[in-house]
């Protein structure tokens, strides 16, 4: 068993850092397999080496967060803990760290390595797909990161679009008129503005185009400039409507695609256009892509262990595709 001493010089920030009854710590304790010990400014941390370097680094990006007045919970502690886990060294990790969204209603912080790896992938590059399952924060994140640009003046527009797919449900027998039979479909990208503006500027917005919600096949013809893209549930395109979707890509605009791969409502036989367009552009310049896993999972510890499951049965099948 390997052992580890430090030190930290600001008492109320250790306070805040270990919490009430030394909660954090027996959390971090818990999920990481060491036993920490605090007497003092003196940090002991037991365990093996890997686990002890994790341990470390998540009570180094938890105490900066606490230096800069973030309340440190039991989601946090996870957050930092994702974060240590997915980074090569401790620099990495609280480079990371500082990166920070912010909206009108909330700043927002990556919860893990990846979730920080994909907002700098979209910050850099004017198209990045985000892969991956429900659960990891890959539309909100858009949403967040869009909002902020928009706030700062940097794009004038948003458009969030989804390909009204009808999964295991059919359109045609819903209620109401297109907008109405279609608004289900799209409710996640609304969700996710309402959280990060005022309603009235959400409403605001809507009214005058600014922001812009709206079926995939409402991009046909089209130029988009100026403007933050984000397509959802792409993995339900097919290759000609993600193709006429990327074409739209206008002057000082950028894209993100997102997709679940292992969650395609397609009918059998149709190749789905994310899976396509990955192939086609995996060595273009300026086109990144970011995959998350069941670790990034930021919902109920349950759905981690759900979408695990669900993940190791998707491998296997594709195993037995390609046998």
């Amino acid at each position: 068993m390997a052992e580890l001493n430090f030190e930290l010089y600001n008492n109320q920030l250790i306070q805040k850092l270990v919490g009430a009854a030394d909660a954090n710590l027996r959390l971090i304790e818990k999920m990481l397999n060491v036993e920490i010990l605090n007497f003092g400014n003196e940090i002991t941390i037991k365990g093996n080496k890997q686990d002890i370097d994790y341990a470390k680094t998540a009570l180094m990006l938890l105490y900066d967060k606490a230096s800069k007045n973030i309340n440190i919970g039991e989601e946090e502690v996870k957050a930092a803990i994702r974060m240590s886990g997915g980074t090569t060294n401790e620099t990495e990790a609280h480079n990371l760290n500082e990166i920070v969204l912010k909206t009108k209603k909330r700043y927002i912080y990556p919860r893990s390595a990846t979730q920080a790896k994909y907002i700098e992938a979209m910050m850099k590059n004017e198209l990045v797909f985000g892969l991956g399952p429900a659960g990891t924060g890959k539309t909100y994140l858009a949403v967040a990161l869009a909002v902020s640009m928009m706030l700062e003046g940097t794009i004038d527009k948003i458009i969030l679009s989804r390909p009204a797919v009808e999964a295991g449900e059919n359109l045609g027998f819903l209620p109401g008129d297109l907008k109405e039979k279609v608004d289900p479909y799209l409710r996640p990208l609304y969700d996710a503005l309402y959280e990060m503006l005022p309603a009235e500027t959400v409403d605001k917005k809507l009214s005058l185009g600014e922001i812009e919600i709206a079926p995939l096949a409402f991009m046909r013809g089209r130029t988009l400039a100026n403007a933050f893209v984000i397509l959802d549930e792409a993995q339900n395109t097919t290759p000609m409507q993600m193709k006429m979707f990327l074409t739209r890509l206008g002057e000082n605009s950028r894209m993100v695609v997102n997709g679940d791969l292992s969650q395609i409502d397609l009918p059998r036989g149709v190749i789905s256009g994310l899976k396509d367009a990955l192939g086609i552009l995996k060595n273009v310049a300026g086109v990144s892509s970011v995959e998350f896993s069941s670790k990034d999972v930021v919902r109920h510890g349950l759905v981690a262990k759900i979408v695990q499951a669900y993940e190791n049965r998707y491998k296997e099948l594709q195993k037995k595709e390609n046998e």
